[in-house]
């Protein structure tokens, strides 16, 4: 079998549709430089001439192979050749120093922020050619490197107001990530309103794309196409037929991004603002929406990403490649929680069907503006509510007003107005000092989440 025919099949075999985060090392053995360099595991293993050389060969075939823009990977082929018969790389002494040159020139030509170089210990070779060796081991592996991480989901949260939040930090492939996503979706499937926070979010698979959509759409839905370059094909992605759990279509969806959010996570953002799911809330995304494969050369140690097709959005019949994804409300991403919570809020109080609801969503709304709006009180204020009122208690240490009810212990009271204090420790209650003729305090009235009051005049 010819170099190049064992290459193709070894591809073919082992490909899948991956994004940035989630790379699928694949073993393509190289033409030229069968050497195994024996330096070191570190990233200062020597970058020779010969290296060099055999380098440009090997990432300029899997471009011309699989890049999806044939006349842009002959235009790299191009530059790389150029520039190694110019004596460009002469001075990178290191196949790290070298990885790293070689991205920024394949990045300088497409503009592709998924292509790039990566250069690869004697460990990593070795994992990924055991995972070629047995299929079924390099899953379990990834699997529990998956779960110690918990897929990535790393905060869910049930909101005042009844609103969802969703941490997301990757999008785990659903052959390891499944059933976390459907435990997670069905701890929020009761939810009035979800935020789903993308903005450390660098990617992933498009399966978890499907599975998530599937909760927020009431049937399958035609989410995105990836055309591929290798036989000329298109594959559509669909929303999934069917998720264990509650349906969450009439729930109100913000997405949270930033300029970090990047290629699976943009796609999971793309496709709420077509289909006009939701909202987005943040900063216009990085802009990358090719999905990748990436060849590992046997005795080089180093990797090469190549985006191997494009993403068609069947409502746009485009992208998001290199402009990103904008925001409906475009805010600095340390701020976009607090507004799409507010947002949220805002229009589920607008909707309210009866007193109870509007006070639970009125209940948080004070609590998000009090945090927004930062009270500071005045010391001799505080001073002069001071005393007791029946079983209440205030005092004022350290110029900290604190409460306490018959001998429980004293918890710190933060204003959220001049007269409203609330509890980190006791977040359903709320307390009011209300002040008679001269702004003397006369009594405590105490709210709580349910909706029920007490009261009690000053002694």
């Amino acid at each position: 079998m010819r170099c190049s025919d064992r290459m193709v099949s070894l591809r073919r075999r082992l490909a899948v549709f991956v994004f940035l985060a989630l790379v699928v090392l694949l073993l393509a053995t190289p033409c030229l430089a069968q050497r195994r360099i024996v330096a070191g595991q570190d990233d200062s293993k020597p970058a020779t001439a010969e290296f060099k050389a055999a380098a440009v060969d090997s990432i300029s075939w899997a471009l011309n192979k699989t890049y999806v823009f044939e006349d842009v990977a002959k235009d790299i082929e191009e530059l790389l050749r150029r520039k190694l018969k110019n004596g460009d790389y002469d001075e990178l002494e290191t196949i790290q120093d070298l990885a790293h040159q070689l991205t920024a020139d394949l990045q300088e030509v497409s503009g592709d922020r998924h292509l790039g170089v990566r250069f690869m210990s004697d460990e990593a070779v070795s994992e990924a050619l055991q995972g070629d060796d047995d299929p079924d081991a390099a899953h379990q592996r990834a699997v529990e490197r998956g779960a110690r991480r918990n897929f990535e989901f790393k905060k869910l949260e049930i909101m005042d107001g009844n609103v969802g939040y969703m941490k997301l930090d990757g999008f785990s492939d659903t052959s390891l990530s499944g059933p976390t996503a459907v435990a997670a979706m069905n701890f929020l499937g009761y939810t009035d309103a979800l935020i789903i926070d993308l903005r450390e979010n660098g990617g992933g698979s498009p399966s978890l794309i499907q599975t998530l959509m599937a909760y927020l759409l009431d049937e399958s839905t035609h989410l995105n196409s990836f055309y591929i370059r290798d036989g000329d094909s298109l594959q559509q992605f669909w929303s999934a037929p069917y998720v264990p759990g509650p349906n969450m279509a009439d729930a109100e969806l913000y997405v949270l991004t930033s300029s970090h959010t990047f290629s699976a996570a943009e796609e999971f953002t793309y496709n709420v603002k077509n289909l006009e799911r939701g909202t987005i809330i943040g900063e216009t995304t990085g802009g990358s929406a090719h999905p990748v494969t990436a060849y590992l050369f046997d005795g080089m140690n180093l990797m090469v990403r190549v985006s191997f097709g494009r993403a068609i959005n069947p409502i746009s019949g485009t992208n998001w490649e290199g402009t990103g994804v904008t925001p409906d409300i475009e805010v600095p991403a340390d701020q976009a929680l607090d507004t799409a919570y507010l947002d949220a809020l805002t229009k589920l109080s607008e909707g309210a069907e009866n007193e109870e609801d509007e006070f639970l969503f009125d209940w948080a709304m004070a609590g998000l503006s009090a945090k927004l709006n930062p009270v500071e009180m005045d010391a001799a204020k505080l001073e002069s509510y001071a005393g007791d009122y029946g079983p209440r208690h205030l005092r004022v240490v350290d110029g900290q007003l604190l409460y306490n009810r018959d001998d429980r212990d004293p918890i710190a009271a933060i204003p959220m107005t001049e007269t409203m204090f609330s509890f980190e420790a006791v977040p359903y209650f709320r307390l009011e000092v209300v002040l008679g003729d001269g702004g003397v305090p006369v009594k405590l009235v105490g709210y709580y989440e349910n909706g029920h009051t007490d009261e009690n005049p000053r002694d």
